[in-house]
């Protein structure tokens, strides 16, 4: 009987959790979004956006789940650092994509260019100044002077200088 009544409370709870992460998951979406209209990002970069914090609820949600039902705490420990060193050393060699990743969702919540805008970036060994026309997860298309058109990782965006430049110049005629 006791069994019986531990599965039933572990049932509840786990169906607790899972409407928790539903309406989190909604919560999200709705802040996100409205995030993105009121300050003129691109939907697409808000959903990609959404994509990465609701994997990072499920993966919490997995977690929660495991010691729901009782696993205990140190084959959690060693299943997850197991997981964590495969993946570590795995994506080790993928620093950079990562790292753009990253890099583009603080471009999304934190830095004032759009698309549209002429941004000249200030790298001392290639200066590059160009209009952009997509913004991605993993780097910006820039339409240079020249006709060109190039990619520049996101990564780099956060750390190089950018200056937003107007595009059109009005000519004023100034007086002393």
């Amino acid at each position: 009987m006791t069994i019986l009544n531990n599965v039933t409370a572990e049932t509840i709870t786990s169906s607790i959790l899972i409407l928790i992460v539903i309406g989190l998951r909604i919560v999200v979406d709705k802040l996100v979004k409205r995030y993105a209209r009121n300050h003129q990002r691109l939907e697409r970069r808000a959903n990609l956006v959404i994509k990465y914090i609701h994997l990072l609820i499920n993966i919490l949600a997995i977690i929660i789940l495991i010691v729901i039902w009782g696993v205990e705490k140190k084959d959690i420990l060693l299943t997850v650092s197991s997981i964590t060193t495969v993946v570590g050393v795995a994506m080790f060699a993928q620093w950079s994509i990562l790292s753009n990743i990253t890099s583009g969702v603080i471009l999304f919540f934190f830095f004032p260019f759009r698309i549209g805008d002429v941004i000249k970036i200030h790298d001392k060994d290639f200066p590059i100044q160009g209009i952009i026309e997509d913004i991605n997860a993993f780097h910006i298309h820039l339409k240079l002077e020249s006709g060109e058109t190039a990619t520049y990782p996101n990564n780099l965006l956060l750390q190089k200088g950018i200056s937003i430049i107007k595009d059109t110049f009005e000519d004023k005629e100034f007086t002393d």
